[in-house]
């Protein structure tokens, strides 16, 4: 079941969601001795990746994945990683071999195969956290777009309708099948969006399964 927490603005959002994030990266640490997490991109999730760079956990036990990247050069400022590791991953002592990029330079296909071997040997994630689109997207599964009816577990997407068209995504199977699910919203755009997937509107986010919602009074309407 959906469980969606609100707060009175974004900020607070950031600082609850991080919080709670500790708290699931502790958890499975303690229960598995490593915990295998998924990031987004986006503005968003970027206050709550500052926030959790200064939480006291584990990291060199903690290995990071992405929901999605964008097929640019390495280095781009429009490339998820490039956010993730300027809020985040600078911030905390990790080994780099503990940072798994998408290698979204080398285009969809090719970069959708590599990174789904890298996860066939981690089984399943333990945290996905995502974001979502005004029109119900996740990672890069778009509404009507082929990549999200594609069963691998990560998928090359094309014609996506905002810039780049061309991105790689952690299919859906791969959303669906990782242990806890935490989605990030902000801002009044988003608020149709939600008052309708709280009616049982079906959108790309809404199969995964189970999310746990961490919304602003504005996107919660």
């Amino acid at each position: 079941m959906h469980s969606f927490n609100v707060y009175s603005d974004a900020e607070s959002v950031a600082q609850a969601a991080a919080n709670y994030l500790q708290k699931l990266i502790e958890s499975f640490l303690t229960d598995n001795r490593v915990c295998h997490i998924a990031l987004p991109g986006g503005a968003t999730p970027a206050r709550c990746l500052e926030l959790l760079a200064m939480k006291n956990l584990a990291w060199e036990n903690v290995h990071f994945y992405l929901g999605d990247e964008r097929c640019l050069p390495v280095g781009d400022l429009a490339r998820n990683d490039t956010m993730i590791r300027d809020k985040l991953w600078s911030r905390i002592a990790i080994p780099e071999d503990n940072l798994h990029t998408i290698p979204a330079e080398q285009g969809a296909e090719v970069a959708a195969g590599l990174y789904a071997e890298l996860l066939m040997m981690i089984g399943r994630l333990d945290i996905v956290v995502l974001g979502m689109g005004e029109d119900g997207h996740t990672a890069s599964l778009f509404p009507n777009n082929p990549a999200l009816k594609d069963r691998r577990a990560v998928v090359p997407v094309y014609a996506a309708p905002k810039p780049p068209a061309e991105r790689v995504s952690l299919g859906l199977n791969t959303l669906r099948a990782a242990a806890m699910k935490v989605a990030l919203v902000t801002g009044e755009s988003k608020c149709d969006v939600v008052r309708q997937i709280k009616a049982g509107a079906a959108f790309p986010i809404t199969k995964i399964g189970s999310i746990s919602w961490f919304l602003d009074e504005a996107a919660n309407g």
